[in-house]
């Protein structure tokens, strides 16, 4: 799940998680300081940036990126531990991040959120008062970049301010669907049905 910072990726996994057991979001690394409320291992893994590099060298996350002065990751044993166990999995990854994750990869399903208006980010994000003016405009301007990536996504989903709820049933109609998907079954499950 991926898209501009103020869209509302995080509300939304969270209304995703309480409505399925099997779905788990996977914390991503940061060297960025913990905002308000968040707690290390929980919202984020906070490290400093000598940690964050160490970690690069030894391969450790499935994609990294700078963001906004900042490192972000993906901790790769995580990810590759819970898809082993059969958990869905749902990650934040910026854009690009999003890209590089689908490359490693491809059954990656990449779902583009976006408020229902580009000026509700500004909004949300002043909201949140945890940035400078310049860092929010910084931000701004990434997230006008980062529209010139969706047709690189499979599906978009549209955050209405009104409806917030409504987002939430979107992003589980595309769980459902892209469980049933007929590659996603092992061979032996479709043989016991055959069978059966």
């Amino acid at each position: 799940m991926s898209g501009p910072s103020g869209a509302g990726k995080d509300t939304l996994v969270e209304g995703l998680k309480a409505r399925h057991e099997r779905l788990l979001y996977s914390v991503s690394a940061t060297t960025r300081a913990p905002r308000p409320g968040e707690r290390d291992n929980v919202d984020y893994f906070f490290l400093k940036h000598e940690e964050f590099r160490r970690r690069i060298a030894e391969h450790a996350f499935i994609e990294w990126r700078e963001y906004n002065g900042n490192l972000y990751g993906m901790p790769r044993s995580f990810i590759e531990e819970k898809l082993r166990d059969g958990y869905d999995i749902v990650l934040k990854p910026e854009v690009n991040g999003a890209l590089a994750i689908k490359k490693q990869l491809p059954d990656a399903v990449l779902i583009f959120i976006v408020p229902d208006k580009f000026s509700h980010l500004r909004s949300r994000l002043e909201a949140r008062r945890t940035e400078t003016n310049e860092q929010i405009a910084s931000r701004l301007e990434i997230a006008h970049d980062e529209f010139t990536f969706i047709r690189r996504f499979d599906y978009l989903v549209i955050n209405e301010e009104a409806r917030p709820k409504q987002a939430v049933d979107d992003l589980e109609a595309i769980v459902r669907a892209e469980r049933y998907r007929i590659h996603r079954y092992l061979d032996n499950r479709l043989k016991e049905l055959e069978d059966s």
